[in-house]
């Protein structure tokens, strides 16, 4: 017999106001990664330095910038979960922005200086948006629990991280169908995360909820990005 009081205890399993108030939480939280993370972005594209470090980020450089991200993913994460502090959370989900603000910094660079239209990365940004709510719109819509999606995730991401160290080290571009396969890796995470909103995370964990909408909608922002770019130089 459900009791409403699993181990453990899931929002899925929580009284209609207390997952209504979660869900308002963890999509605030996401709004607020959202800005300041643009202004994060904002700040290091407008520093004098940013030029150089730029150009530090490249070849093998950018090997060492992935290997960084990851271990300060993790250690994001690890913090964004803690069950003792809601202020180690929330750093957790700042020092993560952060994070993803410098792995970001070259790609913004490129557009923002270099690409022939202007507005390159606002209409990406709005085509981040606009899928972003489908399938949002979609997941709750249909209310299916697409937690079958975690092993293609795990699975795919280790190709995809294969593909990218690999393309690194012997110097060839990856083009645009791998940023296209990428965008729907991206997507297909969205609906994932959407997903543990719905069905998996605790009431107490909106950070974290946040914290991994967060990196799948800046990981469709990067390649959608990407696309955008590759389009505006043919």
């Amino acid at each position: 017999m459900n009791t409403g009081y699993a181990n453990p205890y899931t929002v899925a399993d929580a009284a209609p106001s207390e997952r209504a108030a979660f869900i308002r939480s963890t999509y605030m939280h996401l709004g607020i990664a959202i800005l300041a993370f643009i202004g994060v972005t904002a700040f290091l594209l407008g520093q004098s330095w940013t030029p150089a470090l730029v150009s530090k980020m490249s070849g093998m450089g950018w090997l060492v910038v992935l290997g960084a991200f990851m271990a300060v993913s993790w250690i994001a994460d690890r913090f964004a979960r803690s069950e003792t502090s809601k202020g180690v959370q929330y750093l957790g989900l700042f020092i993560f922005v952060i994070a993803e603000a410098f792995i970001f910094l070259p790609l913004l660079f490129i557009a923002a200086n270099f690409a022939a239209d202007g507005q390159v990365i606002l209409k990406a940004g709005i085509t981040t948006g606009f899928i972003f709510g489908g399938l949002t719109f979609a997941a709750f819509a249909t209310r299916k629990d697409f937690s079958f999606l975690r092993s293609f995730l795990m699975v795919g991401g280790f190709v995809a991280l294969g593909i990218i160290v690999v393309s690194i080290i012997f110097g060839f571009n990856l083009g645009t169908i791998f940023a296209g396969a990428m965008a729907i890796f991206a997507s297909v995470s969205i609906l994932y995360n959407t997903s543990n909103i719905i069905h998996h995370y605790r009431p107490d964990q909106s950070v974290s909820a946040a914290l991994g909408l967060f990196a799948s909608v800046a990981l469709l922002f990067f390649y959608i990005l990407r696309i955008f770019l590759a389009f505006g130089r043919d």
